[in-house]
């Protein structure tokens, strides 16, 4: 009897993810604010483990990692040291790997901006992909080293770092808008990537996305979360949505589709069927050898075979079929 018919259980999901507060959904559909955070970490809970099953034997040649800033509770100046610790209150940060080329979140972590998060994000994307990617990411410090562990020689890997110049006034004017840019510093790490695919501007743009559709990242509001659990059911539930639903008008397609892992556009009904119907799937399977070729190659680095034949190259995309 206290099961929200599923026309309802529908609307407030397409709700939450275009970018509506709780209350806000509440005084929109009648249903208390208690049933519409129950049914977000519900379906939340199966984005993630629909993302988990469906994201994996990808092939992907350009990939950029990004963290993205929230907080739950409170800001980290008010939280208490035990909290800080734990992570359940003050800063918190949403690591994503995003899919240049099809948009797609291939992996994404959420936590304490550290190293062990960073780490965690390498090591979940390398086991998603099979082939050998150029990976961009910016100039936080742990990047270079989570991604030697996680994938060892087997990238071509880069840097990218922004300088910008300081606007001079008052601090509230300028705090959520970065000054003119003065200058790119651009890194080779690992491997021989191609320069000019060194960038971060499709996951800077992805950005701008989630905080577009996800209240709980919206600045300088009431809206933020204020318990861990709901905060990441409602990160699962958007990047499912992105990547399933939401129509990406740079690729005339979903993320999904563009990448070969739905054949359709799924809509609002199809997505929350597939997240409360989803199971816990088996854990990753251990990385293996790369196959297909690099960015570099791709763009045309090994051009000729040696004896100066022209070599053809196959470049595959979407979702990989093992051998």
């Amino acid at each position: 009897m206290n099961v929200l018919p599923r026309e309802k259980q529908i609307q407030i999901v397409a709700a939450l993810v275009e970018g509506n507060s709780i209350r806000s959904v509440e005084r929109m559909t009648g249903v208390h604010r208690d049933s519409i955070m129950r049914l977000g970490v519900r379906v939340g809970e199966g984005c993630r483990r629909l993302h988990d099953a469906r994201m994996r034997n990808l092939q992907v040649s350009l990939i950029e990692l990004d963290e993205q800033w929230s907080y739950i509770g409170c800001k980290a100046k008010r939280a208490s040291e035990d909290d800080k610790k734990a992570g359940t209150r003050g800063d918190n940060y949403t690591f994503v790997a995003l899919d240049a080329t099809s948009k797609a979140v291939l992996s994404y972590v959420n936590g304490k901006r550290d190293g062990l998060n960073t780490v965690a994000l390498a090591t979940d994307l390398r086991a998603r992909i099979v082939n050998r990617p150029q990976i961009t990411a910016d100039g936080f410090a742990p990047y270079p080293g989570a991604i030697e562990e996680a994938f060892g020689d087997d990238v071509d890997f880069a840097t990218l770092v922004k300088e910008y110049v300081t606007t001079p006034g008052n601090e509230a004017a300028v705090r959520y808008s970065p000054g003119q840019i003065r200058g790119i510093s651009k890194t080779v790490v690992t491997g021989d990537p191609d320069e000019s695919a060194i960038s971060t501007s499709y996951i800077e743009r992805f950005n701008l996305t989630t905080r577009m559709h996800v209240r709980r990242f919206t600045r300088l509001t009431n809206g933020f979360s204020k318990k861990l659990d709901n905060h990441r059911a409602a990160i699962a539930l958007q990047f499912a949505f992105y990547n399933f639903c939401r129509w990406h008008e740079a690729i005339r397609c979903t993320p999904a589709m563009a990448l070969g892992v739905a054949d359709h556009i799924w809509t609002i009904g199809e997505l929350v069927d597939a997240a409360l119907s989803a199971s816990e799937p088996a854990p990753l399977p251990t990385p293996t050898k790369p196959r297909g070729m690099s960015a570099s190659e791709a763009k045309g680095g090994q051009r000729y075979a040696q004896g100066g034949k022209a070599k053809l190259f196959v470049i595959r995309g979407g979702k990989g079929r093992a051998k």
